[in-house]
């Protein structure tokens, strides 16, 4: 907060010593006479004053705007995040068009490819004229399939080339020894967004099983399949065979159950009769003893399915799944037909997006670093790396008060606790080593071939890790992205340039509300290290029990209090939060607002804070934290996030949070009765 706004906030409440006023009583928040001064940071315009934050603090923050909020016809959802993506995507689009129409660049310079490979996008002349002739290579190999030992080299294969298998492959570092790479086998191969879309036997799953098997009897006939609704039905039917071992996401998410590290001469026992040297070989895996196995049960139904299955119906699978993989890089047919499908049917979305945008989508995926080192020339502000660094150093000195004052930890965990604190990286808004693309040969006249040799380049530079030391310079998204992220072998949290922006982030905005806001987002991600899966890695990034059990056991009983609270929210009639599947990001809103507020605190210097336009500065970082979350979604997007997402909507990511929070009833004066009240006993305090 700049020194003018502190002198002109304390002149108006000198009577009250410029600091806070007892929290209003239940209903009466004082919002009256002048219009916010600068720099508050919330727009008021978009509170529902006829609503008590006491009852409902989502509608309070965000009433005004929910009431006026429309869905582009484009979209599925609409919030705080996606206002920001959208501004950061036309940003991006003003960059790669540039670089289109700049003839001059030099050839296999990063301009170049960038604005070579949108060009190459937008040539739907050129694109309709070849149909599906840049596919023929890779449908000749499915063709060519002729046993279980050609079908496992083929999958060993299909990251490389795109072409989709039930069994996925892929590089990373090792939890278990975070300082090397090593290779990871897992479940794959559905063409739903979940196992649980073929397994439900209500009658909207039923029906959207019905219209899946139209979609994909659709597009082997716009491929010229003599019996596109014949095979259809063995698709569907095999994929709802491989959907029965999947395991569920819950599953998933549990980091010890799926680090199985097994010797090589393992899998034969763990998959009989699968080929696993013809599938590293085709992959180009080669001199290692190792691997880790996320679900060794999946790959022993697999091993059998695949035995048991014709080859036909593995040939019609993969004929499906490669048009399905490279459906947006065909003719319109094709792009409409899976749109109508992905888009409508499953997300809701009336319309597709602008192929201009799309194209830039595709820029993004393939060359995001070269793109991301122009946006950050051009659109990040150097100072706010630098309030950026103060606010996560005072986010991590209150994180380290909040560890030493829990009452239900030992000694012993806690020391450990700090120990990994104390080693926490942060990165903020751009590499300090940028990623090169020499390996990549762009094309303006050939789409798909560009995709593939992409795809091949990313596939080499995986593998030829193996062997080399950690690249702890790496980011896993780039600049203009808007989002945020926590790694657990990096023991790092990292924030893009584009999440730096209102609301989330305002250089010129009270410090109360940017703690509430992105001080919150920095809190969640550090205390992602310290939810139900991030507390299993130690300071190194390694897979560790470092807790005793009795703590063990009390964190388990404060996860099941949370888990139980989010189940208990119907966000849709018959549709409940999943909040075992949405525990981890639940537990790192709680602890990420708690230790932001504490952090804000901090930052006073044991000073009165303000009182801006009748709020406090407690109440001003809940008022960054609500608004943040603002969003409205299509019922059919909001569903399928219900199922798959591991974040609740944003309503209850604010409800849900606060009811838990003495701090925030201590603010607003929040009693029992009203709407956001819990009893002390039941709610969640963990970090």
């Amino acid at each position: 907060m700049t020194g003018r706004l502190i002198a002109t906030a304390c002149v108006a409440t000198l009577l009250a010593a410029c600091g806070e006023p007892p929290p209003p009583a239940a209903g009466t928040v004082d919002t009256a006479a002048a219009p916010p001064p600068l720099g508050l940071g919330v727009d008021l315009e978009n509170m529902d004053r006829d609503v008590r934050p006491q009852d409902d603090f989502f509608e309070f923050v965000n009433g005004g705007w929910l009431a006026e909020a429309e869905i582009p016809g484009d979209r599925a959802r609409w919030g705080s995040f996606d206002e920001l993506a959208e501004a950061a995507e036309q940003q991006v689009l003003a960059i790669v068009t540039e670089a289109a129409a700049d003839t001059d660049a030099p050839a296999g310079s990063e301009r170049r490819k960038i604005g070579d490979l949108f060009n190459a996008f937008m040539d739907e002349a050129t694109i309709e004229a070849r149909g599906v002739e840049p596919l023929a290579e890779l449908m000749a190999a499915i063709d060519a399939l002729d046993s279980p030992a050609a079908l496992a080299a083929f999958w060993g294969n299909s990251r490389r080339a795109g072409a989709g298998a039930p069994v996925t492959f892929s590089v990373g570092q090792d939890q278990g020894q975070a300082d090397r790479y090593i290779t990871q086998v897992g479940q794959s191969g559905l063409g739903l967004p979940d196992r649980e879309f073929y397994l439900g036997e209500d009658e909207r799953s039923q029906t959207l099983l019905a219209r899946y098997r139209r979609h994909v009897a659709r597009m082997l006939e716009l491929a010229g399949h003599e019996a596109p609704e014949d095979a259809a039905e063995r698709i569907v039917a095999l994929e709802t065979r491989l959907a029965q071992a999947h395991w569920t996401r819950v599953q998933n998410r549990d980091r010890t159950l799926t680090y199985n590290l097994l010797p090589l001469d393992e899998l034969a026992t763990l998959a009989p009769g699968f080929d696993w040297a013809g599938w590293l070989a085709a992959g180009d895996v080669s001199g290692i003893d190792a691997l880790v196995v996320r679900q060794p049960d999946y790959l022993t139904a697999l091993a059998t399915l695949q035995a048991d299955t014709p080859i036909a119906d593995w040939q019609d699978y993969h004929r499906f799944h490669l048009l399905r993989s490279h459906a947006g890089y065909l003719p319109a047919a094709f792009v409409e037909e899976n749109f109508d499908f992905y888009g409508r049917i499953l997300n809701g979305q009336p319309e597709m997006r602008p192929r201009e945008k799309r194209a830039v989508a595709l820029v993004q995926r393939l060359l995001g670093f070269a793109v991301g080192q122009e946006y950050v020339a051009r659109h990040f502000q150097p100072e706010a790396k630098a309030r950026m660094d103060a606010m996560v150093a005072n986010i991590k000195l209150a994180f380290g008060e909040a560890i030493d004052e829990l009452d239900w930890m030992t000694e012993a965990t806690k020391e450990e606790a700090r120990a990994k604190l104390a080693r926490f990286n942060t990165k903020i808004g751009y590499p300090d080593v940028w990623r090169d693309y020499d390996c990549l040969e762009i094309d303006p006249t050939d789409l798909v071939g560009n995709v593939h040799r992409s795809r091949a380049c990313e596939h080499t530079r995986n593998v030829e890790r193996l062997g080399q030391p950690v690249d702890r310079d790496e980011w896993f998204m780039t600049p203009q992205t808007v989002n945020a992220y926590y790694s657990s072998t990096m023991n790092e949290i990292v924030f893009p340039a584009a999440i730096l922006q209102p609301p989330f982030f305002n250089v010129d905005a009270d410090d109360a509300v940017n703690y509430g806001a992105i001080g919150a987002v920095i809190g969640h991600e550090i205390t992602h290290g310290f939810d139900d899966q991030g507390r299993r890695s130690d300071g190194e990034g390694n897979l560790r029990d470092w807790w005793t059990e009795e703590d063990e056991a009390q964190f388990r009983a404060r996860a099941q209090l949370m888990i139980d609270q989010y189940s208990a929210y119907e966000p849709v009639e018959g549709m409940n939060i999943n909040g075992a599947l949405s525990l981890g990001e639940n537990i790192a809103d709680l602890g990420g607002l708690t230790v932001a507020y504490r952090a804000y605190q901090l930052s006073l210097g044991r000073q009165p804070a303000p009182v801006i336009d009748g709020f406090t500065g407690s109440q001003r970082v809940f008022l960054g934290w609500g608004q943040v979350w603002r969003i409205v979604q299509r019922e059919e997007a909001l569903r399928r996030q219900l199922m798959t997402g591991p974040h609740s909507p944003g309503r209850y990511r604010v409800i849900g949070v606060l009811s838990n929070m003495p701090e925030f009833y201590a603010a607003f004066g929040v009693e029992p009765g009203d709407g956001m009240y819990r009893e002390d006993d039941v709610r969640v305090k963990i970090w």
